[in-house]
């Protein structure tokens, strides 16, 4: 299963990015090999639209798992409506949240936590 973690720099040791629709890029890590790659965002300085273009790139790379820090109701809308499970709140290095994450430390969102509509970061 792919898990796409919004990150500040292309390796595991990169600190988790706290924002989606404008991080620097994601890690999409694949649980089952333990293999991960680095997609730069190129949606990070679009006028607008930017958190509905970063959820496309990360469903169109086949994604089941968003972590991130938050994440706004346009994005969010587009990660629900594709099944994708998102986890937000999160903090500290990519690998360190992936073994949260396997271990079922992190807290799953059921809405937007920034931006209009949302009630507020978690």
């Amino acid at each position: 299963m792919k898990i796409a973690i919004s990150s500040t720099g292309n390796d595991l040791s990169s600190q988790v990015d706290p924002r989606f629709g404008r991080c620097q890029g994601f890690i999409i890590f694949d649980s089952e090999t333990s293999k991960f790659e680095y997609l730069p965002n190129e949606a990070i300085n679009a006028a607008g639209g930017a958190g509905i273009k970063a959820a496309q790139l990360v469903v169109d790379n086949g994604a089941k798992v968003v972590i991130t820090g938050s994440i706004g109701p346009n994005a969010f809308n587009v990660l629900a409506g594709a099944g994708i499970d998102i986890y937000g709140g999160v903090t500290g290095t990519v690998q360190s949240v992936i073994d949260n994450y396997k271990a079922g430390k992190l807290q799953k969102v059921n809405q937007a936590t920034n931006g209009p509509g949302a009630k507020g970061n978690i």
